[in-house]
């Protein structure tokens, strides 16, 4: 009767192996099929000279890496980080903001909550033919607008001049995910026990001293985790700048996404698309890695 037993229960335990592998061969084949090999592949060809012009590869070791990081690689970082920065800190000072406010009880709370979800909803291409619209030289409404106020004589390049772009691509992004950080930081701000804003109030502290003393230690841990998937993904962005600017004028709004998307194909070099690929995916293994210790550190609180 034991030794019956026994097997049963390892039939019933490799029946569940099985079942688990069953419900895991579809998303491995996927993650192997779709992603892991066109990511190796398109890795390994940092290493060979390839052109889409024409047939064939020829072994070049390190050489377009050298090539890459001489080509101005500092430059193309530096642009990036100007980009990634911008677009972390404005969606994450306002969706703070809007987090504070949205926390309060006061009529139409609710609708407001739901209102503010709107531009995470709308697809970032979408969002950035919109502002690219809105910034416009010719029939912009931002200069329509400006122009009606008297604030500016005649109409501004915006897209076309180096500050104004950088700013332009900066405000589209911070408009289309601010709702995203605003769910998050809302979601940790209900955590806080109001009986210590209460009790902070009784003490006499004011509304920044609340904040600072009470509000913030409670939400600290979830915002860091918030500005650090921010950065990321943000390191990595694409849509927007390709659409708004191409990277210009000349090439000054261009980051490592827009710059491996145009030296694999308007210029066909694939050799060196790969090879600044795999200096930028290094980069973000870096971030990966920050975040998955703050992400442990976390838990471990």
């Amino acid at each position: 009767m034991t030794d019956a037993t026994t097997r049963t229960r390892r039939a019933g335990r490799l029946s569940e192996v099985r079942f688990i592998m069953l419900l895991l061969l579809p998303g491995t084949a996927l993650l192997l099929g779709v992603v892991m090999f066109p990511l190796l592949r398109s890795l390994a060809s940092a290493f060979f000279t390839e052109s889409l012009l024409f047939p064939g590869t020829t072994w070049a070791g390190f050489d377009n890496i050298v090539a890459v990081l001489q080509d101005g690689f500092d430059r193309l970082l530096w642009q990036t980080l100007i980009f990634t920065v911008g677009a972390t800190i404005m969606p994450f000072l306002i969706g703070l903001a809007l987090a504070l406010v949205l926390n309060e009880r006061f009529r139409g709370q609710r609708i407001l909550r739901g209102a503010f979800l709107i531009p995470w909803l709308v697809p970032g291409v979408v969002v950035s033919f919109l502002w690219m619209w809105i910034f416009d030289a010719n029939y912009g409404v931002l200069n329509g607008l400006l122009m009606q106020l008297g604030m500016i004589d005649s109409p501004v390049a915006w897209l076309f001049q180096t500050d104004t772009a950088r700013g332009a691509l900066i405000i589209a992004k911070t408009w289309n995910s601010f709702p995203w950080v605003m769910v998050m930081l809302l979601a940790a701000l209900q955590t806080v026990p109001r009986e210590l804003h209460e009790a902070a109030a009784m003490d006499g502290a004011g509304s920044i001293r609340r904040f600072f003393s009470v509000t913030w230690p409670h939400i600290s841990g979830v915002a860091g985790l918030v500005i650090l998937l921010e950065f990321i993904w943000n390191f990595q962005h694409f849509d927007t700048i390709f659409v708004m600017t191409g990277g210009g004028p000349a090439g000054t709004t261009q980051t490592f996404a827009t710059e491996v998307y145009d030296t694999a194909f308007k210029g066909y070099d694939l050799g060196h698309a790969g090879a600044l690929g795999l200096l930028w995916m290094v980069l973000l293994l870096v971030l990966v890695v920050i975040y998955v210790r703050f992400s442990e550190r976390g838990e471990k609180k």
